[in-house]
């Protein structure tokens, strides 16, 4: 008896009893579940608070943020009283100034944390690429090695031309004796054999 087929789950009959239960099926996907909380793509909140601590660790966030404190006080010393909405211990200022620090030291460690995966990730490949560098080296090395080796059973220039020069000096010394004897070159070769042995 085939199973069951209901709303994309499958009734199977389960132990001796063949009672049914209900399987989710692999070959589709969940359905979505309701959230409660809003969702967020992590990616893009990592890129904006790399660009908040980018703009925090500048010069110009400095020369505003001491603009801004120093026009808060001004106002708040020399504008009509009834305008001043921050007297003179300035705790409305503080308060704003420690919401920023509370906000800019969780985003700042963030964009820390990205940076140090990118390090690694980077470290990462720079190493395997040395790897391959040394790799690639060792067997240029080898390969030069047996290329000298090889080299050093091939006759060279300098060496060619000793011989050369040597069966010139032969020749010459061949006709010298020649012109002074007439000695036949086949008895010449005899004698030259005998010397040889």
């Amino acid at each position: 008896m085939p199973p069951e087929r209901e709303s994309g789950r499958e009734r199977i009959p389960a132990g001796a009893t063949a009672t049914t239960r209900t399987r989710p099926r692999l070959d589709q996907p969940r359905p979505p579940r309701r959230r409660f909380l809003p969702e967020w793509d992590p990616e893009a909140f990592g890129r904006l608070s790399e660009r908040i601590a980018r703009f925090l660790g500048t010069g110009r966030f400095i020369v505003w943020m001491t603009v801004v404190i120093i026009a808060w006080v001004l106002w708040n010393v020399f504008a009509p009283r009834e305008l001043r909405f921050d007297n003179y211990p300035f705790i409305f200022l503080t308060l704003m100034l420690s919401l920023q620090a509370s906000y800019a030291a969780p985003l700042i460690l963030l964009a820390q944390n990205r940076q140090d995966d990118r390090d690694r990730v980077n470290l990462e490949q720079d190493r395997k690429q040395n790897e391959r560098s040394i790799a690639d080296t060792e067997y240029l090395t080898r390969e030069i090695a047996a290329l000298r080796i090889g080299l050093g059973e091939v006759a060279t220039r300098d060496w060619i031309r000793s011989e050369l020069q040597d069966l010139v000096k032969e020749l010459e010394g061949r006709q010298d004796g020649h012109h002074e004897r007439a000695v036949f070159p086949a008895e010449r070769s005899r004698g030259r054999d005998v010397d040889d042995r």
